[in-house]
């Protein structure tokens, strides 16, 4: 029981459901109570114990049917053929085991597995491969790739070996028991590649999502076609979740402080030192805050929508983030951000904004004359674009009184750097006033340039 629940946790994590040490051991205490007999029951208990959502629940149940679900061996002839064919296949094997005793030979006997085989014992058949596949290590398997290897380790186990002799000595002696024992193997094979297929759909979904979500990571945003984009927007909003749980617990640790020992001491004289009070020292912190102005021009718009998606998505971790947006003209979207969902305020942003002629000249003239006044020397400023201002003024001027009011200025720029500063890119220009400039081409690449802004605050 222990190694089938440990194969269906393991199983569970395949399709998204997180499952702690703690929520094993409550399943596990369940399951002992409630058994294996009742599937209905069993079921439910772990759907209870394990299950933390809808969508949860839902993939957690098709799980359970699939891994509880055994692969029957085929059976070409109806149940009462069978066993007609077997007891007709036992009288044969008998009368010739008779005969070559009367001719001096020894009288052959058939291992366990052809006997299995020939008596058509469906759930004989089916218990010995699942007992197979766990001495083969079936929930090892990762790959589809894999599935020849086994379904040869699981046939191994179950002595395919020995039954290749006795189909040889059988071929000679009694061919006609060999070809229905043939003919049983084949179908074994059958049952067998089933399982593998099975345990390739259960323990192999979570090492190709992460394969899957490897290739996103490392593939140039402004390339990902359109049937990737709700992937992609799927693992930008994973990366956001990564980067607030692990900064989001140092900033509430920073805000409480250290323990004053000496101060708790003194506020608990009265009870003999008991730390009934506790008084606790706290650093000034200035309260940070981004400014983050992206390019949603064409050229570049898809590369935006998954930036702000990140950034929206990190409000929990920087108090304080005002976001804009610009193409030819510039405006303020953080109410947008913050009020609707993600697919609402992209689309919202892209239609009053998006898809111009990127004139980045223009865009700051506007931040400069609004906006300015928000800049403070705690205010980290974050730009992404490609800095392609179509040939006009790109008032560098500007970008430098924005370094200069503020803390550091970083510059995330979807192009390769092989293109900067070629055709209309403005890029060596800008970089002059820059604090940091990256290519930020990849989710990866921005994964780890967001994190980098953000460690500075904690």
């Amino acid at each position: 029981m222990r190694e089938n629940l440990h194969r269906f946790f393991r199983a569970a994590r395949g399709v998204g459901v997180h499952v702690s040490p703690a929520e094993s051991i409550d399943a596990m205490r369940a399951v002992s109570q409630v058994g294996f007999s009742d599937r209905t029951i069993l079921r439910d208990a772990l759907l209870l114990t394990l299950a933390k959502s809808q969508d949860e629940k839902l993939a957690l149940g098709d799980c359970f049917d699939l891994f509880f679900s055994q692969p029957e061996p085929r059976r070409d002839q109806p149940e009462g053929v069978d066993q007609d064919a077997s007891q007709d296949t036992d009288q044969a094997s008998s009368s010739g085991a008779a005969g070559d005793a009367g001719g001096g030979s020894p009288q052959q006997e058939l291992g366990p597995l052809a006997q299995m085989l020939l008596s058509q014992d469906r759930n004989a058949i089916a218990a010995a491969i699942a007992s197979a596949a766990g001495a083969a290590s079936l929930s090892d398997i990762r790959y589809s790739t894999q599935r020849g290897i086994f379904s040869s380790r699981i046939l191994d186990a179950m002595g395919l070996q020995r039954l290749r002799d006795e189909l040889d000595g059988l071929t000679a002696s009694n061919p006609a028991l060999a070809e229905r024992l043939r003919a049983a193997l084949d179908a074994l094979r059958e049952a067998v590649r089933d399982t593998v297929s099975q345990g390739l759909a259960l323990y192999a979904r979570e090492e190709a999502e992460n394969l899957r979500n490897e290739i996103l990571r490392n593939a140039p945003l402004a390339r990902i076609e359109r049937r990737q984009v709700a992937e992609m927007r799927a693992l930008i909003r994973q990366i956001a979740r990564r980067l607030r749980e692990r900064y989001s617990k140092p900033r509430k640790r920073q805000r409480r402080g250290h323990l004053d020992v000496r101060r708790t001491l003194r506020r608990n004289a009265a009870w003999g030192g008991v730390p009934f009070l506790t008084a606790w020292k706290r650093k000034h912190r200035d309260r940070p805050k981004i400014v983050a102005l992206c390019d949603v021009s064409g050229s570049v718009a898809q590369v935006s929508d998954f930036f702000l998606l990140l950034i929206h998505s990190l409000h929990e971790v920087v108090d304080d983030v005002r976001s804009f947006a610009f193409s030819s003209h510039l405006i303020e979207v953080s109410q947008i951000l913050e009020t609707k969902s993600p697919e609402e305020a992209m689309a919202e942003i892209m239609s009053k904004v998006g898809f111009g002629s990127s004139d980045y000249g223009s865009s700051l003239v506007d931040f400069e004359k609004d906006f300015m006044s928000t800049l403070t020397p705690q205010t980290t400023v974050i730009v992404l674009g490609d800095a392609r201002s179509n040939n006009l003024d790109p008032r560098a001027d500007i970008l430098r009184r924005i370094s200069e009011r503020s803390k550091r200025l970083v510059w995330l720029n979807p192009e390769g750097r092989l293109a900067w500063g070629f055709g209309d890119s403005e890029m060596p220009r800008y970089a002059t006033f820059c604090s940091v400039v990256r290519q930020c081409a990849t989710a990866q690449q921005l994964e780890r340039a967001v994190s980098d802004i953000v460690a500075t605050y904690q």
